[in-house]
């Protein structure tokens, strides 16, 4: 896989039922190529979730792992198929190494200017920057003022009234997690209702050029 075409948003799924998270996966699979869905380490069912989201939806939309925080992590999540990893914090060179093996992409996470750099150099493909909402939006101005062009994900407390802020300070993707879903939606596994919030995350994407 390659960063070429990855999507926008990536949509985090924590704490879902094995249940919950194959109806959301389904949603996002009506719209191909515009979303990728990241399933977390702490989810009870979350290596099977990867791998029936990668046999059902295969080639619709990225299918990830995150929170991912040592090497054994990853190794089990790329052999249930994970295509990209995402992590609280930095990767260790193994986990990167590991990675570039099998072709998977990688977003650890970072905060100051010497972390994103650290990462970077380290052969990050994407910068998760956590927690967005704690820093601001002008933060990663104020990021890629000295550092040039990166591609770097705002994720922790991004929501609809904050993406667009966050794009246009520069960031290049979001991650949506609890903020993306209406709660009843999920639980009633109302697809109706999920498909319309999805829509609305993408017309306000395209809004800042997306």
């Amino acid at each position: 896989m390659t960063i070429t075409n990855y999507p926008k948003i990536t949509v985090i799924l924590r704490g879902y039922s094995y249940e919950e998270a194959m109806t959301v996966i389904s949603c996002l699979a009506e719209f191909p190529h515009q979303l990728a869905v990241e399933v977390t380490t702490n989810n009870p069912d979350y290596l099977r979730i990867i791998k029936d989201a990668r046999e059902q939806f295969d080639g619709l939309l990225p299918i990830g792992v995150g929170t991912i925080l040592n090497l054994a992590q990853a190794k089990e999540a790329i052999a249930a198929g994970a295509q990209f990893m995402l992590g609280p914090c930095e990767f260790s060179p193994e986990i990167f190494s590991l990675a570039e093996k099998e072709n998977v992409l990688t977003a650890p996470a970072a905060l100051t200017s010497s972390e994103v750099k650290r990462m970077q150099e380290a052969g990050a493909d994407i910068i998760k920057i956590f927690p967005a909402s704690t820093v601001g939006p002008d933060h990663f101005k104020q990021l890629l003022a000295p550092l040039g062009p990166l591609p770097l994900m705002a994720v922790g407390g991004v929501h609809l009234e904050n993406a667009q802020a966050f794009l246009e300070a520069g960031a290049s993707y979001l991650g949506i997690g609890s903020s993306m879903f209406k709660m009843e939606d999920i639980k009633n596994r109302n697809k109706e209702g999920l498909q319309k919030t999805i829509e609305t995350w993408l017309n306000t994407i395209k809004e800042v050029g997306g």
